[in-house]
């Protein structure tokens, strides 16, 4: 999809490094009104990167100036000069957007929330599952040791083993 160009702001390439924003304001100042010029920084260096941004009040200013200095000299550089298409800046949730990336901000703290609320929640199911799991093994040592307790008293009640003697005569 093509992006619209910014009839207003012009794109210089082609500046020589001693070209700072005031140089590049005073070439295009005598074509119209400038509301702005910028001139990008190369983080590392910290110089421009000989590119810059004119913007102009008047479109039509914007057209002579572009009609005028593309192709000019300056500094010794030759420079291109065009329409500018709208500033990319990374942002949003598609990388490259034409918003910043601080828009999406409310959603991703939202998403955040939820997120933590959900692992809250997991967390407090498996405490719930292993607390279940704990008391069916007690409950099951219990029942073995009831069964024992019984077996033992069998063997040890004179009463029960001579029960369980009559019973087996009888059959």
């Amino acid at each position: 999809m093509a992006q619209p160009v910014q009839k207003n702001t012009l794109y210089v390439g082609g500046l020589a490094e001693e070209v700072d924003e005031k140089i590049l304001h005073a070439a295009f100042v005598p074509f119209g009104e400038i509301k702005d010029v910028k001139t990008p920084l190369d983080q590392a260096t910290q110089k421009h990167r000989s590119f810059g941004f004119v913007t102009f009040l008047e479109r039509e200013d914007a057209a002579a100036a572009m009609d005028n200095m593309d192709g000019a000299e300056l500094f010794g550089r030759v420079l291109t000069v065009n329409y500018a298409f709208p500033e990319r800046i990374k942002g949003g949730e598609q990388g490259w957007a034409a918003q910043p990336i601080w828009a999406d901000a409310d959603t991703w703290f939202e998403r955040q929330q939820q997120e933590e609320e959900m692992q809250r929640l997991q967390a407090e199911q498996r405490a719930a599952m292993q607390a279940a799991e704990k008391l069916h093994r007690e409950k099951l040592a219990a029942d073995k040791e009831g069964e024992k307790e019984e077996e033992t008293d069998a063997k040890t009640d004179p009463m029960a083993t001579a029960e369980a003697l009559a019973l087996k005569q009888s059959s």
